[in-house]
Parts: C-alpha cells; structure tokens; sequence
C-alpha cells in the first residue's frame, strides 16, 4: 500500500511494545501470514479433512496418522493455529490499512502544485514551447481543455522574476481511483478473512473454550445424550450435517468434531419424502433431488420445497444443501452357503447399517455378519481396447503404428479404445468378524456376469483385507439354472473324502476297459493323488509350512518335488486330464444326490468345468467358510444434507466485490498527473509541461504525445536529462 514495508511506530512506549507493533502492522509480517495460509489451504485440499482415524492409520501409517493429528491436518481450517493465524493476518491487515489510509485520502486531496520547474526538467515525460498568449491566459485556456477531458484541475499563481503574480502553474491529476483500488484490495482481504473466521469454527469453539461444552464420542439415541454435547438452538453461525431416511424427520444437526460430535438442534423438522437420483450411462450419478416438508417447530407450519444440489432451501436464515446420499436401511435377504462338508444352506435378513447378527452353523468359529452397504447398480465397461490391445505389444506382428499413434495424438474422443457400459446388477457388502475381532469386508454380486471371454457366466464374491485395498474376486461359475448351487455342491463335495473316492473309482471304472485290473488301481491311485493334493485341507489358508495347501498350485509344488523337470509338461498334462476327469465325475454324482438330471457333455458343461477347476483352485485362499449371496431386497434411500448458519457469507460477498473493484482498479486505472509551469516570455509565454505515471506504458507515452499536441502545440522531448 506504500513504498516502505514498515509499519506503524509507536514513540512513546517500551522498547518490546514497539517492536511488536511495527511488525504486526508491516506488509513484510501480512504477506508472511498470507503465504502460511496458502500453504496450509494446500494441505487442507490434498489431504482428506475429517475422515475417521483409521483411514489416516491404514493409508499413511500409525506415526504420520498420530503427527497429523497432533497438528490438526486432518481438520486444518477449524485448527485453533488457523484460526489463530487468520486473526492475527486481520489484525495487520487492518493496521496496514490504518497505517497507510490517511495517507492516501491525503494524497487524493493535493494537486502537488508547489513542485518547482527545475524538478519538472528531471522527469521523463517533458516538454518545452513558446505560446502566443500571456502566462494567464494560457493558464486558463489549458486549464479548460484539461477539464474538459475529465482531468481535475487545480491554478496556481506566483511570482517571477518578471513580477509579482506573473507565473502561473497549472496542475492536473487523473484516475484517483487507482489509489482507491489499495484500500478496497486490501479492506476485501480483512472482509474475507473476518467472514471466514465468523463462518468457521471459531463460534463454535468458543462455546466449548468459555460455555463448558464437550465433543460425544459414545453411541445410543440422541435423545439420551448429555447437554453438554448440545450447542445453543442461538447458535449464530454452524455448519453440520443432516441424515433422514425416506418417510422420516429430523431436526438434530451433527457438527464433526477431531474427537467427537457436537449436537446442534434446529428451528425446523426436515421430512424426507423421496429421494430421486438419476445416472449417467456410465453409472455416475447425475443428479441428486430431495422432496421435503419442512416443519416450523414454533408454528407448526410446513412448507414444502424441492432441494437439490447447487439448488439449496433457505429456511429461518439456514441453507439446506443437498449434499450426498446413503442408504436409510433397507431390508436384505441372504441365502448362506456353507462351503463345508454336510453345511446346508440357510436364510438370513438385515438391514443395512443394523445390528449385527452371530452367524451359526459354521464350524468352531463364531462369527459375526455386520451388513456396510447395498448398490442396486453397478455399471463396468466390459468394451474391448482397440486393435492389438489384447496381444502382446512384444509381437511384432500386432504392432500398429497408426493406431498407436492416433491413441495417443487422436481425437480427445478416443477412437481407437472403445467402452461397452453395462449395468450387472445389485451388489451387497458385509464384514465377517472373528471371535477376536477381527473383520473382513466382502462384496458379492447378486447375478452372474458374463465377462465376454467365451466362458460361462461367473458370480464375483469380493474379499479385501482393509478398506484401503482393492477388492480381489473369485469368480465362481453359475450352473445350467444360473445359481451358484451347482459350484457350492462341488465345492463341499471336494471336502468330504468318500465322495471323492466315489467320484475316483467311477473314473477309473469308466476310463479304463474291463479285465485291466492293474491299470485301474493305478489309474485309481494316481486320480485319488491328484483329487487330494487339489482338495488341500479344506481350510482357507492358502499356504500350509510354506507350501500350497491345496489347488492348482499344489499340484505344481508337488510335480516340482517329486518329477524330473524332462518329464514335468508330459506327466503335468496326464495329471491335470486325469484332475478334470474326476472332477467331472465328483459334479455328476453332487446331482444325482440333488435329484437334477446329469450333466451332458457339450460346450456348455465344457465351459462350466473348465471354470469351476480354476475357482475351485481359487477357494483354497477364499477366507470365509460360508458364501453369502443376495436373494433379495427392499431398498430404503438416505438423503445427506448440509445445513449451515453462515452470517459471514455475506461479508464475504462484500470482500470480494472489493477485492475485484480493487484488482481491476489497480491494473487497469493509471494515475497521472500533469503539470504546466507558465511563465511571461517577450510578447508572449514560455510553458514547460511534465507527465508523471504509475506504471511506464507504451499508453502513457501516446497519451503524452497528444496532451503536449493539444496543450502547446509542440512534440514531447521525451528521455531524461
């Protein structure tokens, strides 16, 4: 705002004091303050704000997840140094502005007419010519012309050596208003600054600094929690968030805290009664619109009002934002499957985010089935890449030049990669919890998917150990009627052991002619070996003494053990005929128990085999000893609002109408001013005329070019002597 950085300076005080104060108030301290606050915004945007511990623990770790809370990263713009800094950035500010106003209103008021014509030759717009006129006619002839081009204009009349009252010198200033562009720039940083503090948190933690109140961390009905735990229904500024279920009403808002909730009650009773949420073709949604009743809770009056997002409801001075959706509950029903010997199958319901249930019937171990989350669309993109996009790009034979360029350099379309977006159906999410408490998540599809590699349709059971991984999936093949009956048969009877000496003797009976009695008992021998080493344990481990337990991989452990590597392709082919052999007989006999007619031996048995060999090899690492797959539903939607008492919004409207008045005022407005210095020369005067200017531009150079055109009737000199 000024040329120097200092600030203010206080004489008549102790030496401490006015250190202190100089450097709050010095534009080296705000823009100091200024640039920590960028910062600190930086952090704000990229780490996540106000997510739970555990999710800073799991993606950073326990030391970077305890130093950021020790510094309040995860909730940086309600962190008492924020706000500490923002008030102490208002404050410089201000005394910036204070520092420097009076001398800028002074400025506006003086014409500097008093500068002498021996500083007029020093500056680099300048110029020199002869008048016909005397000193004062000429003063009041250019004097006019200046005003009438919007210049204020100011006469001055002095003395000379030709005499008393000869000289006259006409002093001229244009766009003022630059100067105004400082303090409005400078007033918006303070404006905004105090609407953040007002909007911010700073309300709300003086209540629990200087009113006693305390963050609730515990569970139960809200009904029942402390007060405490309850902000004033005066609250003059919050901003928290409002869950209603379809067909519900609410009238608590929940304020987020590092620590805990705060409670803050509302004027109103918002009634959800439907949630509508539209998708795009690629399964984003696109829109978010809650139909709403609310109730005064004074009056009793309801009004109704359509609330989506970018589109908030504003009711008693609050605004209702549509903010997100959840689930509000809705009823599931389960089929469990044991993957064990002898389990039978058995029905469960829920309801999403309900209690959790103890699932019995499934071994020693107790566990227990907490129901997360139900998506009744799930959209993939099963389109193929492009020409060559499933070889390998070392075949020199699938190398397209153009079309490895134009998937780089084409059109922002992506011609050359196309989409297939299909809708697969409902999903459902669980946690299984041990006896220890530890919890897997899972997520199951409801359908079967048809991948489009020509195999069958597969149903995808997900399993991941912590939120922070990916989902990893075992697709388990759907039989003839498309359920997953038929794999989860299979799959029980690999466990039991007399049927897998059942389905071996029909294998070797039938693969082997009658009278070859000692070819059978090898045969026999060799599929029980291959039947048992694929089988495993029948515990999901995976590994057992650092060995495959179990699938595919354990019988490539066990030909790496026991079988020269010259005869491991040719007796690893043998082995895995003689696996699929068995194996075919194990799924006939698991229908004739269930009373279903056999299988035929067509393309659609082939590829229901050949997938049931690899899922049945994927199992071994499956870490549950039950599937649960989705029967049904009855959907219930959640809409999230935010609800926020924003005096401060205002203000920051304010501020930044100022900041935009100042920026373009400071960039676009150049202050000028021009002086004229007359004096009686022979019959007529002498005027010397000089230009001063902000900013150096090629503008101020033409416009001084025209104004001594105009003015005197000569060229500028230009350059400086």
């Amino acid at each position: 705002m000024s040329d120097t950085t200092q600030g203010v300076r206080i004489q008549s005080a102790p030496q401490p004091l006015r250190r202190a104060v100089e450097l709050l108030s010095s534009m080296r301290f705000a823009i100091a303050l200024l640039t920590v606050i960028c910062i600190a915004s930086v952090i704000g945007t990229v780490l996540k704000q106000h997510e739970p511990i555990v999710n800073y623990v799991n993606q950073f770790g326990p030391f970077w997840a305890e130093a950021f809370l020790a510094l309040q990263l995860n909730a940086v713009y309600s962190a008492w140094w924020f706000l500490l800094i923002l008030a102490f950035l208002v404050t410089s500010t201000s005394l910036c502005i204070a520092r420097n106003t009076p001398k800028i209103i002074t400025d506006l008021k003086t014409y500097k007419e008093n500068i002498r014509e021996q500083n007029l030759r020093s500056f680099h717009h300048k110029a020199e010519a002869q008048l016909g006129g005397d000193s004062a006619a000429e003063a009041q002839r250019i004097g006019g012309m200046l005003v009438g081009g919007g210049w204020k204009v100011k006469l001055q009349q002095r003395d000379t050596a030709a005499g008393p009252g000869t000289g006259w010198m006409v002093a001229a200033k244009a766009g003022a208003a630059n100067k105004i562009g400082y303090i409005a720039a400078h007033s918006a940083i303070v404006l905004v600054c105090l609407g953040g503090l007002l909007d911010g948190d700073m309300i709300v933690r003086a209540q629990m600094w200087l009113g006693g109140k305390a963050p609730y961390a515990g569970g139960g009905l809200i009904s029942e929690v402390s007060p405490k735990h309850w902000l004033s229904d005066r609250n003059p500024a919050y901003r928290g968030n409002l869950v209603v279920t379809e067909g519900t009403q609410a009238s608590t808002a929940i304020l987020s805290q590092s620590d805990g909730i705060l409670l803050q009650p509302l004027p109103f009773s918002l009634e959800l009664k439907k949630f509508v949420v539209e998708y795009y073709s690629t399964g984003m949604p696109k829109l978010f619109a809650s139909d709403v009743v609310l109730h005064d809770r004074e009056t009793g009056e309801a009004t109704a009002a359509r609330i989506e997002v970018n589109h908030p409801a504003n009711f008693k001075g609050i605004e209702i934002y549509q903010s997100s959706f959840d689930d509000g509950g809705s009823r599931v029903q389960l089929t469990a499957m044991p993957l064990g010997i002898g389990g039978k199958p058995f029905e469960i319901e829920g309801v999403i985010g309900g209690k959790s249930q103890i699932v019995e019937g499934v071994g020693e171990r107790a566990l227990t089935l907490e129901f997360t989350g139900l998506r009744t669309i799930n959209v993939e993109n099963f389109g193929a890449d492009g020409d060559g996009a499933s070889g390998s790009g070392a075949d020199v034979r699938k190398v397209n030049l153009r079309s490895t360029l134009d998937s780089h350099l084409g059109a922002a379309n992506n011609t050359v990669k196309s989409k297939e977006l299909r809708n697969v159906g409902p999903s459902i999410g669980y946690k299984l919890r041990d006896a220890s408490g530890q919890a897997r998540e899972y997520n199951n599809y409801m359908l079967p998917v048809d991948l489009g590699e020509g195999g069958v349709p597969v149903f995808l059971l997900g399993v991941r150990e912590n939120p922070s991984e990916p989902f990893r999936y075992l697709r388990a093949p759907a039989d003839d009627s498309g359920s997953l009956d038929g794999f989860v048969r299979l799959r029980q009877a690999l466990a039991d052991p007399q049927a897998r000496q059942a389905a071996v003797a029909r294998y070797a009976k039938q693969a082997v002619e009658p009278g070859r009695v000692e070819l059978a008992a090898q045969l026999q021998q060799s599929a029980e070996r291959a039947l048992s080493l694929f089988a495993g344990s029948g515990a999901p481990q995976g590994m057992v003494n650092g060995k495959f337990d179990g699938g595919l991989p354990a019988i490539a452990q066990f030909m790496e053990d026991n079988v020269p590597e010259a005869e491991r392709a040719r007796a690893g082919e043998v082995l895995v005929r003689i696996l699929n052999g068995t194996l075919f007989e194990l799924a006939q006999i698991t229908r004739e128990r269930a009373g279903l007619a056999p299988l035929k031996a067509d393309a659609d048995t082939l590829g229901f085999m050949t997938q049931a060999v690899m899922a049945l090899s994927d199992v071994q690492a499956y870490p549950a000893p039950l599937v649960f797959a989705l029967k049904d539903f009855t959907q219930v939607q959640a809409s999230v609002f935010q609800v926020a008492r924003a005096p401060g919004k205002k203000v920051v409207y304010l501020g930044c109408a100022l900041l935009i008045l100042g920026v373009f005022s400071m960039l676009f407005i150049r202050e000028r001013r021009l002086w004229v210095w007359l004096v009686p020369d022979g019959a007529g005067s002498r005027a010397m005329m000089a230009l001063s200017t902000n900013r150096k531009t090629m503008d101020g150079d033409r416009e001084f070019a025209q104004l001594t055109d105009k003015l005197i009737g000569v060229a500028p000199t230009g350059g400086k002597t």
